[in-house]
């Protein structure tokens, strides 16, 4: 439901679309059978993810390092010479494996950029909807 929101505050305006939608056109689909398909394969999963309980955490590493290396791609397109740009980048990418949580390490991207937007006096690039993304985060680190 957040995806529009968090897409269009973070990922360039040319540059972004649906993670879910985009792997499934890298894998050559094309149409709605694509998501028809992986609709049906998770509602099959429910009755499968008690297995999941059985694989010990340690055994998920590998798979998490080839999830890194994929995330790493996207840091070409990051506009370094703009340090407004590159420390929030930075900030996701180390706080990520600290915390043991992706989500974290967004969410406290998203915090740094528009600290940072605010410092530098660069108040016009901060849309609304990021606004509203870093409080809730601010809310959701002090409650959580």
């Amino acid at each position: 439901m957040l995806s529009p929101v968090v897409c269009y505050t973070v990922v360039r305006k040319d540059d972004w679309y649906y993670i879910e939608s985009g792997a499934g056109i890298a894998a050559g689909g094309r149409t709605g059978l694509t998501a028809v398909v992986v609709g049906l394969l998770f509602v099959v999963s429910l009755f499968l993810s008690p297995l999941a309980g059985a694989i010990p955490a340690y055994a998920t590493a590998p798979a998490l390092f080839f999830v890194a290396v994929l995330m790493t791609h996207s840091l070409v397109k990051i506009e370094w010479d703009d340090i407004t740009e590159a420390a929030p980048v930075g900030v996701a990418a180390i706080t990520m494996p600290l915390t043991y949580s992706v989500a974290s390490g967004i969410a406290l991207g998203i915090i740094a950029w528009t600290g940072i937007k605010l410092i530098s006096g660069r108040q016009k690039e901060i849309t609304p909807a990021m606004v509203v993304l870093t409080a809730l985060f601010i809310v959701k680190f002090m409650v959580f």
